[in-house]
Parts: C-alpha cells; structure tokens; sequence
C-alpha cells in the first residue's frame, strides 16, 4: 500500500505560523527519508489554525528540502484563479523540479464566504458562475492536452516551454468530484477526513464510471483520511483531542490555532460524543497503537480498493506529529529511501 501526507501547516497553540513552516519543511524531509510516495500541501485562508495559503510557494521550498518524494498541491482552490495563471505557476515548479510536481485542484473555497469575496478579482457579479467543469479543462489544455485549432488561446505559446507538466489530480469530498473526475479521465483524491459521508459512493461512482484519457489509462484512487498513531491507544486518543477540539471550533466559526490536549479535554471532557467527528461507515480519524491503525487503514482501503493512502495528522505537538508519520511509515513497512 503507498502511503502519501497531506500537511494542512497546523499552527500550534503559542507557536507562531513561521514556526508552522519550518515545521512543514521538517515533516517533508521525514517523508522523503521514511518513503512515503507523495507530499501535499494544503490551502486556507484566513484562518489562524492553518497557515498555507499559498501551497504554490511552500511547494517550491519544499521541493528543494526533498530529493525524491513527489511534492504538490492538496490542492489549489481553482475557482479562485485563472487556469493560465494557475498553470504557469506549476510549470514553474515542474521546470525546477521534474517529474515530482503534482497540481491537485479543487473547488471548495478555503475559507468563508467574506474570504472568497476578497479573493475575487472581478466583484461586480453575484454570485460567480459555477464554471469550474470549465475550467478544469482549460487547466488540462494548458498542462498539454492542447485547445482546437479554432480556440483564440491555441495561438499562446504558454511558459515556460519544458518536456512533460506537472501530473494534474482532482480533489473532493462529494459526489460531485468523483463524477467530474471519472467523466475527465483524471486521478482521483477523496477528502475523508473533510466530509466522511459520501466517501463510498464518491469513489465507487470514480471507479465505476472512469473512462480512459490521453493522461490514463485506469482509474487511479487516492484516500485522504486522518490519522494519529502513537506507543499506546491512549496515548493515540490523548493526542487526538486537539483534531477533535479544533474541527469543534471550525465549524463555530472559531479558527484559533491548535489547542494542547489538555486544553480539548477541559472543553470537551475525557470522552466526547463522536458526533460528527467520528461518524459514518469509517473514522474521520484512525487513533491508536500502529497495529490498531494499520489493520484500521488497511480495511477501509482494501474494500473500496484504493491505491493509495494520503494521512493527515493534526496534533499540538510537533514531534508527536513526527513520531505518527515514523510509527505508521513502520507499519505499512515503507522502505526507507
């Protein structure tokens, strides 16, 4: 089974999102040493708890932390930008770095609706069109499949001009998704750790219905889920109330930086109710001993045959986010690069 990170930059509590930065860049060079497949780096805005904005940019410095291990976006919010812009960017990083640049893309927001506002360059319609099939297709055109001859942008020579582009991915957490990447012959990441209730029929749906394309030939399945693997269950479980406390506060509309657990367990006490947190067919989040987490991971994976596995770990201290990555990289028996 590959196994994959994606890194939202959490901000710890009394920590700074500099300190957030340097902590990505840490965990990237961990990832590449204990070799996990790919690094993903996640957008959000305006939100004190996350620190990435602007994946683009940690991508290039990450990129060159890393040697091997393939770097990309998880992923840039593209109803924010233009699909030119957007694939200049990329090529960039493919020039600096080929072969290990992917541009996931997505169409949530990243923030409120207030942020989405700011981040439009032409306000004077509203709401904005949902051209986002649109433009997942142009975006394909400019990362080399090309527009008609009769296309008024079939005469731009976009840069930079390299062999190859950046491999493109469609992210979601909704039917939605599954469905847009099928119908484009795209490889496909499903968000489990955003939204848990449609990850079945999202990903059958994908498989299913997937009809081959210039870039592949078979459906290619990522499952992004959350994970928090430490020496004991409780320690596991310890740990995993700062997520639990942090996706609480989100949904309030509170983007405070990640709290300690011991500050979750005075708000939510000992043992919180799952709620929305851990319910569905699956965990948002597998916790536990590395056998516990991997027999977890390993199940869910194997029935809706994914082919890869993507972890996000959101806890208050860093190297117990470290210790995580190394104890499952161990237990799916990664070989060290």
């Amino acid at each position: 089974m590959k196994l994959s990170v994606i890194d939202q930059s959490p901000v710890p509590a009394g920590l700074t999102p500099a300190d957030a930065f340097r902590n990505t860049i840490d965990l990237a060079r961990l990832a590449d040493e204990l070799g996990y497949e790919r690094y993903w780096i996640a957008e959000h805005h305006a939100i004190a708890a996350l620190a990435s904005p602007a994946p683009e940019v940690l991508i290039a410095r990450v990129a060159a932390e890393t040697k091997t291990i393939r770097i990309g976006s998880g992923g840039v919010m593209l109803p924010h930008y233009s699909p030119f812009k957007t694939a200049e960017a990329f090529r960039v990083l493919h020039a600096l770095y080929p072969g290990r640049i992917d541009l996931g893309v997505g169409r949530a927001p990243g923030g409120t609706p207030l942020d989405t506002l700011a981040l439009r360059r032409e306000r004077t319609r509203a709401p904005m069109p949902d051209d986002f099939g649109q433009q997942l297709v142009e975006l394909a055109a400019w990362l080399g499949d090309g527009f008609p001859p009769e296309h008024p942008f079939s005469r731009i020579a976009i840069s930079p001009a390299t062999p190859g582009a950046p491999e493109l991915w469609l992210l979601g957490s909704s039917p939605w998704s599954g469905s847009a990447a099928a119908q484009l012959g795209l490889p496909y990441a499903f968000a489990h750790f955003i939204d848990q209730r449609s990850t079945r029929t999202a990903i059958e749906h994908y498989q299913h219905h997937f009809a081959p394309s210039a870039r592949l030939a078979h459906p290619y399945t990522v499952l992004a889920l959350g994970a928090v693997c430490a020496d004991s269950d409780a320690e596991a479980e310890r740990l995993l109330m700062s997520a639990r406390l942090f996706r609480r506060r989100i949904r309030q509309g509170d983007v405070r930086p990640i709290p300690t657990p011991e500050e979750a367990i005075a708000e939510l006490g000992p043992a919180p109710e799952p709620r929305d947190f851990d319910s569905g067919e699956w965990p948002r989040y597998f916790a536990g001993a590395p056998e516990r987490v991997r027999s977890g991971i390993l199940e869910m994976a194997e029935t809706l045959r994914v082919d890869e596995v993507m972890v996000v770990t959101i806890v208050h201290d860093h190297q117990a986010r470290r210790r995580s990555y190394e104890l499952l990289a161990a237990a799916f028996e990664l070989r060290p690069r």
